[in-house]
């Protein structure tokens, strides 16, 4: 008896059996009914924001382009980038600093992050309001009653932006030395040694091997924390700094004005949010090049000859 034969014209019974049945796709009326539902709760909302005279719409649009909000707007960005600026080059150096191998270097660096992270801003920043309460004179020199030379009074060289920008920017390289730290942690140790055997310098392989691999991993968790910033210069408002949120503020203390001048300010951040947000996605596409994941191929089955 032929069972080979028997099996191998089960095989393409089966075979044609499947081939001849019809997928349809599964109808899912609770998620339908909840997307129209969504949508129209959504719809909803923006009429009741749009038609309620309480928001104030015209008095938004009439403060949106005021010279003062203006203002206002563009020393929160001088705020934004110095203080990352600086928080990013302290914290290459702190990050450095913590994986370098010597105890010292990194237990310095670990204290600092301790101490930055575990702190508010809003209390750092009003420290270094107050720091000629503790320092009345600013000088350089040895200790223990050794020369010194004095450089000038604290009340005048720590001015209230000065404070800011000083607040901002030490707290920021606590959490870039992490984010930094976590993307040298993230090369491969073999590209280490391949930079050892051919001759590298431990600088040189930091600044051609290291870091230009860890920027994939460091870009993202920074351009949040360039976002946070954005939003967190509003707190140096009460260092009485004419920053956007102290702009709209000083406003509505005049004309009572407070839910559409706050809608102004909410207007610039989620602009201002917005273009940070598309520079920091072509940052990624840039130097996450040669690691996205290949999209897979489709095969077309081949059809099946006619008898």
């Amino acid at each position: 008896m032929d069972t080979t034969g028997a099996t191998a014209r089960s095989v393409t019974g089966l075979q044609q059996t499947l081939t001849s049945l019809e997928v349809h796709k599964r109808r899912r009326i609770g998620t339908l009914v909840g997307g129209v539902l969504l949508c129209l709760a959504v719809v909803l909302f923006l009429i009741d924001v749009a038609t309620n005279p309480r928001f104030g719409w015209p008095v938004v649009g009439a403060y949106l382009f005021d010279p003062q909000v203006l203002q206002g707007m563009l020393l929160t960005l001088m705020l934004t980038v110095v203080s990352m600026t600086a928080g990013i080059v302290l914290g290459v150096v702190l990050a450095i600093m913590r994986v370098s191998g010597n105890p010292v270097f990194a237990g310095v660096s670990g204290a600092y992050v301790w101490f930055f992270r575990g702190t508010p801003l809003l209390v750092q920043l009003i420290f270094w309001y107050n720091i000629a309460a503790l320092y009345p004179v600013i000088a350089l020199g040895l200790p223990f009653g050794g020369p010194s030379v004095v450089i000038g009074s604290a009340n005048v060289l720590i001015t209230p932006l000065g404070a800011a920008l000083l607040g901002l920017s030490l707290n920021e390289a606590a959490y870039m030395a992490e984010i930094i730290r976590s993307g040298i942690s993230s090369v491969d140790e073999g590209q280490l040694d391949a930079g050892r055997a051919l001759g590298m310098t431990r600088s040189t392989l930091l600044r051609r091997v290291i870091l230009p691999q860890a920027m994939r991993v460091v870009i993202p968790p920074t351009g949040n924390q360039v976002i946070s910033m954005l939003k967190g210069t509003s707190l140096v408002s009460v260092l009485a700094i004419s920053d956007l949120l102290y702009a709209v503020q000083s406003i509505y203390s005049l004309n009572y004005e407070v839910i559409p001048l706050l809608l102004v300010a909410c207007i610039w951040y989620l602009v201002l949010t917005t273009v940070l947000s598309v520079v920091q996605s072509r940052l990624e596409e840039r130097y996450g090049r040669g690691f996205a994941p290949r999209r897979a191929v489709r095969t077309r089955r081949p059809k099946e000859a006619v008898a």
